[in-house]
């Protein structure tokens, strides 16, 4: 048994025991378009789609889903940008009691085949241009339906006209697909098929609504299921946190993609849970995003660091009008303190970082958004109805305040397990904490800190050295834009440490002067050894910076001149 001094920091507002109910996600999109069918549910670049409007269409898509034969607990991937038609596809399928796979639109065809052989998906709904590539891949998958959608098809007039010939401009090809076989137009299934209310059986803790694939960083990708009971009581605790945000009046920025479960918890579903407008960008750049806050003033802004980080750093920040923005949680990465404060500034809103993973739908931990303390370099508390504790490398009793170990969590938002996979996921549990992999540790007062994640802790001539804490120090380098440190192979230490940096436009640092900026707050064996300048770093889809596709270059690199010495 844990105790849980966090609890005692808990704002007056914030309750640690929530009141679920059991239903299903698409149930909330009944309930508002109940509610308040005429509000705006989706803003798509000029486009307004109502409550009525989204749960209509969602309907349509259940229904024409069945008439093709999906059933309970069949999956289904969405290979899409964020669009009307995600979110759109997104509640249909789970209408029709099937499973959700978020698929990335940048897949290579490689990755592509792997989680849908992996997932067994019996359909798809993508984009025009992606048609190409999944007609190549399809005879090694069970895929029986592919329907076809386009950018154009939920664009205003005369945007809808004009799209066609920029995107056969800058990606050019133009693809024609016909409504029939086992090619479907999303504008015909939604001409053409009735709204009618889809029934089914439904089990609330076992129903699986997701399949969400790991990004295969430590082996191949895995399929984490995430059940309605996980994302449901993830998307209340968010609810919860956010107490001073309002029914129906929030205006939600939809920059973090939708396959990406953060994205998917605190836009897709949040938004409709609490019935607020959701505000999509398909594809991002700081410039659309900036011109996007100053129009439709978003009040929630969940994103990731590097997000915040390009905005405040963009030439023309200042002609902007952010002020509209109340509340941000940051995640996938660490926030730096100096991020937080300049984005503070500049906003007149509040940022925090919070923590997660997708086997956790995906947060466990957060900092008080209103609170007047701050734990700097903390990732906050374990959110409500959440357990969380330190663990050593053997035991399930916790560490003591202070000792660095795993982060292990319990609480419902924690998956059921993996895909086809109960060995691996055996292996993450240990006597019912489910185990991060992440090392950290956490303070007297109920403040985790993360110090790093397992695999990327360097040891350097028997030195264990993480790589988050010399992040921390360049990132207060005025020069620095973005950095990420990891450890690549040495002969004579075991691994040597490595900073990756990308400088301020206009600036100038050499390596000899970041070496003596480091040792003023680093001991000798944390400075990096190495520094490598670059013009931009590795990133996933939601601005995680790739650090393992780093050390994977200087593991080739090592290969090829050893072969050639």
């Amino acid at each position: 048994m844990t105790t849980k001094p966090w609890l005692d920091l808990y704002p007056a507002e914030i309750s640690n025991t929530l009141d679920y109910e059991r239903i299903p996600i698409q149930e909330l999109l009944t309930r508002s378009s109940t509610k308040y069918p005429e509000k705006t549910a989706i803003h798509f670049l000029g486009k307004d789609i109502t409550f009525r409007e989204f749960h209509e269409s969602s309907l349509k898509f259940a229904n024409y889903l069945k008439s093709i034969g999906i059933e309970k607990g069949d999956r289904v991937a969405i290979m899409l940008p964020n669009c009307p038609q995600s979110a759109i596809a997104y509640y249909g399928i789970l209408y029709t009691g099937a499973i959700v796979v978020q698929t990335n639109p940048l897949y290579t065809e490689r990755e592509l085949s792997y989680q849908l052989v992996d997932s067994g998906a019996k359909a798809i709904i993508s984009l025009d241009l992606l048609f190409p590539r999944i007609s190549r891949i399809i005879k090694d998958t069970k895929l029986e339906n592919v329907i076809i959608t386009g950018i154009k098809d939920y664009l205003p007039f005369p945007k809808n006209l004009i799209y066609p010939f920029i995107q056969k401009k800058e990606h050019g090809i133009k693809v024609k697909v016909e409504h029939r076989g086992m090619n479907h137009l999303f504008t015909e299934i939604m001409k053409t098929t009735k709204p009618d209310p889809v029934h089914y059986e439904f089990l609330y803790n076992e129903d699986i609504a997701l399949l969400q694939y790991t990004g295969g960083t430590t082996g191949p990708p895995k399929g984490v299921m995430l059940s309605h009971e996980n994302l449901i009581s993830n998307s209340k605790m968010c609810s919860e946190w956010l107490y001073k945000c309002e029914e129906g009046e929030e205006v939600v920025m939809g920059i973090l993609p939708f396959f990406h479960v953060y994205g998917m918890t605190t836009v897709l579903i949040l938004s409709v849970m609490l019935s607020n407008k959701m505000v999509l960008i398909p594809k991002f750049d700081f410039e659309t995003a900036l011109k996007t806050i100053n129009k439709q003033k978003p009040t929630l802004f969940p994103g990731a660091p590097t997000i915040y980080i390009g905005l405040l750093n963009h030439p023309d920040l200042a002609k902007y009008d952010l002020s509209s923005i109340k509340a941000c949680i940051s995640g996938s990465a660490a926030l730096p303190l100096e991020v937080q404060e300049k984005f503070e500034k500049v906003t007149g809103g509040k940022l925090v970082e919070g923590y997660g993973l997708t086997e956790t739908s995906p947060v466990t931990h957060a900092n008080f958004l209103w609170a007047e303390e701050r734990a700097k370099g903390s990732m906050g508390v374990p959110w409500p109805d959440t357990d969380s504790c330190i663990l050593g490398p053997e035991s399930s009793e916790p560490l003591a305040n202070g000792e660095i170990g795993e982060i292990a969590v319990k609480g419902p938002q924690v998956m059921k397990g993996y895909w086809n996979r109960p060995e691996d996921t055996e292996r993450t549990f240990r006597d019912g904490w489910f185990m991060t992999g992440d090392l950290g540790y956490m303070d007297d007062k109920g403040y985790f800190y993360v110090v790093d994640r397992k695999k990327d802790m360097i040891i350097a001539s028997g030195f264990n050295i993480y790589p988050r804490e010399i992040e921390e120090i360049l990132y207060e380098h005025e020069a620095i834009l973005e950095c990420v440190v990891a450890g690549i192979p040495d002969p004579y230490r075991g691994e040597t440490v490595k900073a990756y940096i990308v400088l301020k436009e206009g600036t100038t640092v050499s390596e000899e002067e970041l070496n003596k900026y480091c040792r003023q707050s680093l001991a000798a064996f944390k400075v990096p050894r190495l520094y490598e300048f670059r013009t931009e770093l590795p990133k996933t889809a939601v601005g995680k910076i790739l650090r393992r596709s780093l050390v994977d270059e200087e593991k080739k690199k090592v290969q090829r001149e050893s072969l050639t010495s």
